[in-house]
């Protein structure tokens, strides 16, 4: 049962907490974005007797990621034998009293700040604005800075005010520590409520996901273990070309090698030390699923994967069978690689999907067709019927992995086409070459489906696409690389294109549409295990 228990706290207890690490600032918390106008306001409230709202504190023995620094500030480990108290709601004001009572300079975004330039006006009226950034220099007696009226030496400020003054000092003195802050402190919570409790609080601003909670989680000092900086250095050591993987995926793998299921609330539930134990050898796994991708798939760049979560029963697969797959594996792989790009299986309901397709991996390991209950639909009618060109479909995608995976070379000089996932973030990217120019087909009145279809798009270079190729006629442009480009047929070949019998050379459209629908086509069926040629396959071995 949780048992919020609502408390108040003097200044000087509160600050002390901070200060000696009882109160924490867990890792989901967004940084302290308050400017000295905000904080001079909220301490005016406090010197007014204002209520300024409640601090939700949750009490806990759990060791989170917490951010110890206030601005560019260190603060301590909370002590031995203490129980943390991270803050859930009230951060900014909190982090705002600790910044100004302190007269720490905050360094943030290039600029700094010093908050102990914050100060009360002694000769303003109750209605007036109390706490001020108005510092004028012709008349300091009328000013005292915060941290000097907490902190300061009486014989220092006796020195420089009046008696009035001093009077006035010893007033808002009094007023700020005497002020009681309340607070609510969750225990007995869980971190997956303590979190939701956060989400709540924080409507229509930060919601925390669900790596962020199990970043606070799973951190833990004494083994150095900290995952959004171990997901980084997994980020790295794939490198740019697979950049792109979510963080999800990674949590989605952990989860699925341990528990067979990747639900939001299994994942919340992994223990900490499995969840870290587990850690080098599912990034493995992942890391030779990304090379499998790349060098037997031909898939030179993650932008291109139909999903990033194609990667999870991959590295499920890596994490149960080190070794590259050289027999039936690597066939009933491929099948089931394009059978879900094809389907745009993993469009919704992924974590079911992929509690489903584990059980599909582990029956290739055990060198067995899988059993699937969706077909797949390939014809030359489907890609025509599907071929509308947008780079966030899976379809398409499947089909620019085919492109990507006959290593396209340049019309020019037949060298290899550089494939980069920030050449391919959108469909209007100059590497994708409408092999028919949109220029040109809206000149012959094409219809818009058919100009900007995957069956009328390549793979190139970008000088090529925009400073060559432009708007000019297949024959025309066709013409030029086949003087530069002796091996130019070659060349096509590496994009699915048979200029002699595609209609290039006449500038056919629709022979060159048609034509391309049926090889591609035929590509897929060889990459896939249909149901006909599986059964043929058994009557053979009958």
């Amino acid at each position: 049962m949780i048992q919020p228990e609502p408390q108040s706290t003097g200044l000087s207890s509160l600050l002390n907490d901070i200060e000696c690490g009882r109160i924490k600032i867990p890792q989901f918390q967004r940084e302290y974005v308050w400017e000295k106008k905000a904080a001079a306001q909220l301490l005016d409230s406090i010197a007014k007797g204002f209520p300024i709202g409640t601090f939700i504190l949750w009490e806990t023995q759990e060791e989170l990621r917490s951010v110890r620094n206030i601005g560019n500030h260190d603060l301590p480990d909370t002590p031995s034998g203490h129980v943390a108290q991270y803050v859930l709601d009230g951060q900014q004001r909190i982090t705002s009293l600790y910044t100004c009572f302190k007269g720490l300079v905050i360094k943030r975004n290039g600029k700094t700040e010093d908050f102990s330039e914050i100060y009360i006006d002694l000769e303003a009226h109750e209605d007036d604005e109390v706490v001020t950034l108005n510092y004028k220099e012709d008349n300091p007696d009328r000013y005292v800075k915060i941290v000097d009226l907490l902190y300061g030496k009486l014989s220092v400020l006796a020195r420089q005010y009046s008696e009035d003054g001093l009077d006035k000092i010893d007033l808002y003195k009094e007023r700020f520590k005497s002020y009681q802050f309340s607070l609510v402190v969750l225990k007995n919570a869980s971190l997956d409520v303590a979190t939701e409790v956060f989400t709540r609080l924080n409507v229509g601003g930060k919601t925390l996901t669900l790596f962020e909670i199990m970043v606070a989680k799973t951190y833990d000092l004494n083994q150095g273990f900290e995952l959004s900086e171990k997901f980084d250095e997994l980020i790295d050591e794939i490198g740019e070309d697979y950049k792109t993987i979510s963080s999800s995926t990674v949590l989605q793998v952990i989860s699925l090698v341990l528990k067979k299921d990747c639900t939001r609330k299994q994942i919340l539930k992994l223990e900490k030390q499995a969840f870290i134990d587990i850690w080098e050898p599912v990034t493995i796994a992942i890391k030779k699923a990304v090379d499998y991708f790349k060098n037997y798939y031909g898939i030179a760049v993650s932008r291109i994967l139909p999903y990033d979560a194609l990667i999870v029963p991959f590295s499920y697969f890596f994490y149960l069978h080190p070794d590259r797959p050289l027999d039936v594996k690597k066939e009933y792989l491929q099948d089931f690689f394009w059978r879900i790009s094809l389907t745009e299986r993993y469009s919704s309901g992924v974590e079911t999907k992929l509690g489903q397709d584990i059980r599909r991996i582990e029956s290739i390991l055990e060198n067995k067709l899988p059993n699937y209950d969706f077909d797949v639909n390939i014809s030359t009618e489907r890609i025509i019927e599907q071929g509308w060109f947008s780079t966030g479909r899976s379809f398409i995608k499947a089909i620019l992995c085919l492109y990507a995976s006959k290593g396209p070379r340049s019309f020019a000089d037949n060298t290899k086409v550089h494939i980069d996932n920030a050449w391919l973030q959108i469909a209007t990217s100059k590497n994708y070459h409408h092999f028919f120019p949109k220029a040109y087909l809206k000149s012959k009145q094409e219809d818009e489906f058919y100009i900007n279809h995957i069956l009328n798009i390549t793979i190139v270079d970008d000088f090529l696409n925009k400073r060559v190729i432009r708007a000019k006629a297949p024959s025309l442009y066709m013409k030029d690389f086949k003087e530069l480009n002796k091996n130019l047929n070659e060349t096509m070949e590496t994009h699915l294109i048979d200029p002699d019998t595609f209609g290039v050379w006449d500038d056919d459209f629709d022979l060159f549409f048609e034509k391309r629908a049926e090889v591609i086509s035929k590509e897929l069926q060889e990459k896939l295990i249909m149901k006909e040629k599986n059964n043929l396959e058994k009557i053979m071995e009958n």
